[in-house]
Parts: structure tokens; C-alpha cells; sequence
């Protein structure tokens, strides 16, 4: 029979443990992992790895923020803006445009403002539905006005009501814009932004339409259009009134008003332009009693 016999620590430390057989033979017995060589690892060795690689980050975040503010640095000079061109515009001048594009910060920037402005819709600014800026080139670009089309508009519990040629109102509006005419005549009992004026006859929008078109071919700008109970139309420009009567000749009227408008400078009265047909016909102006 076998014995198992525990060898004492040699320095504090088990060897492994001896066995007699049966015969006497004394037998050594190790432990699993025995004879195996242990790896020594050397710390400063990776310290010194974990460091270069730390180095190595910084490095290279220090590059791209160098290559980020060269890129910043060359874009804010190569793209200052120096010309601008405005198109599009009628109810703004050119200089409140461009003051309205380059107010914010940026906004001597070229390619900033092509970015910004590109097909964007407007917001908060009275007739402009949309802008685009074009640069062409690095300190020029071109500012493209798109305006709502607006064809008169009505006085609303103290708001001016733009309309379009469709008859809907597209804004709402404290301060009046000159050439754009009132209408008055027409009887509504509420007005909603975004949705069409609810006038009884809404064929008097295409009147209003074609009146505006005809007065602007001519170069001629209205203060009002009145409507009466006929729908036949009087223009008012300030102290001066032009009864056009119906739609028949109505563009041979404005046609001849344009050339006898000038001579009522200072006056006060009205033109009957009701039966004009035409050259050689006279047209009548009655002054207004004191």
C-alpha cells in the first residue's frame, strides 16, 4: 500500500509531496502547473507603450484642430464678401436686402450665406416668401428676391390685409406699402390669414389682377381702386379720381389716363374716362367744389 507523506517547505516554500509504494520506492509528486515557466512581466515596458500611445492621440487631435482653424482661417478670408448684386425686389430696396441678409454674424461670409439662404423659405419678413445667394465668385454673390404676389389689400381691425391674385390673404401687415393699391367696395365680415377674402363675387379678384397688371404696364401707380354696387371701378391717386365706368376699353382708358394724369398736378376733381373709346374722344375733368 501506498503512503502519502507531505514534504516539509524548503525555505518557506512546498516543493510537492513524496509517496512510498509498497515496495519502498519513494515517488515524487508535483503539482499541475509545476515545471511550468513562469512569464515575468516587465511594467515599464508597458508604461512606456501606453504613454506613446497617448502621445500619439494628442498628436494627431492637435493636427486635425491645426488642419480645422487653417481650413476656418482660409474660408473667412478667400470668401469675404465685397460686391453683391440684388434681384427680384419691389417692396424692399436693394440696401435693406442686403442689410437683411448680412446682419448676422457670418454674414460677410460668401459661402455661409450660399449655404444658409440656399432655397430656404423666409420667415417674419413682410412679401418675401424665399431668397437664394449665388456666389459667384469668392467676393461676389447675387442675392435672387422671390416676393409673395400681392394684388391690393384691405384695412382689418387696423392691420393692412395683402391678398394675391387669387384673393388670399398672404400678410397681415401694421405698416402700408406703397405701390399697392386698396380696395374698397367690397363687403367681407372676417378675414383669415392664409385663406381667401370672403367676398360674395370672387370674380372681382381677376378684375383686380388685370386693373393692377394694365396700371403697371403703364406705369402708373393707384392709391385705391373703388368698386361700386356695379362693380364698375373708380382710381383714386391722392386728390385725383378717374372713373373708368365698365371693363369695355378699360386698357384705352389707362392708356390715355397716363398721358393727362400729369396735368392735374395740385388739383382736386375726377376724370370721366366712362365713355372713352379711343383716340379723339375728349375726356372731362370736373374739379372738386371748395
Amino acid at each position: 500500500m501506498s503512503t502519502y507523506m507531505d514534504r516539509k517547505p524548503v525555505n518557506g516554500k512546498k516543493k510537492g509531496r513524496s509517496v512510498v509504494t509498497s515496495t519502498g520506492s519513494r515517488l515524487r509528486v508535483l503539482d499541475g502547473n509545476a515545471g511550468k515557466k513562469k512569464k515575468k512581466t516587465r511594467p515599464h515596458i508597458l508604461e512606456s507603450l501606453e504613454g506613446k500611445g497617448k502621445w500619439i492621440l494628442a498628436a494627431a487631435a492637435i493636427a486635425v484642430l491645426a488642419v480645422a482653424a487653417s481650413a476656418v482661417t482660409y474660408i473667412l478670408d478667400h470668401y469675404h464678401v465685397e460686391t453683391v448684386y440684388v434681384e427680384g425686389n419691389i417692396h424692399y430696396t436693394s440696401e435693406e436686402i442686403i442689410a437683411l441678409v448680412t446682419s448676422e454674424r457670418f454674414g460677410d461670409n460668401s459661402l455661409f450665406l450660399s449655404l444658409k439662404y440656399k432655397n430656404k423659405g423666409i420667415q417674419g419678413i413682410p412679401f418675401i416668401e424665399k431668397m437664394d445667394v449665388k456666389v459667384l465668385s469668392p467676393d461676389t454673390v447675387r442675392i435672387i428676391v422671390y416676393e409673395k404676389s400681392v394684388a391690393g389689400y384691405v384695412e382689418y381691425l387696423d392691420r393692412y390685409m395683402y391678398f394675391d391674385r387669387d384673393g388670399i390673404i398672404v400678410e397681415a401687415s401694421e405698416m402700408k406699402t406703397d405701390g399697392i393699391p386698396e380696395i374698397t367696395g367690397i363687403s367681407f365680415d372676417q378675414v383669415i390669414l392664409y385663406e381667401p377674402l370672403p367676398v360674395e363675387n370672387q370674380e372681382i379678384f381677376k378684375k383686380i389682377l388685370s386693373m393692377t397688371q394694365i396700371l403697371s404696364k403703364y406705369g402708373i401707380s393707384a392709391d385705391k381702386i373703388y368698386f361700386d354696387r356695379s362693380s364698375e371701378m373708380t382710381l383714386y391717386f391722392g386728390d385725383v379720381r378717374a372713373r373708368l365706368g365698365g371693363e369695355d376699353n378699360i386698357e384705352e382708358k389707362v392708356g390715355r389716363l397716363q398721358q393727362i394724369l400729369p396735368a392735374a398736378e395740385g388739383k382736386k376733381g375726377v376724370f370721366r374716362l366712362e365713355s372713352y373709346k379711343g383716340s379723339g374722344d375728349n375726356v372731362s375733368f370736373e374739379q372738386d367744389h371748395p
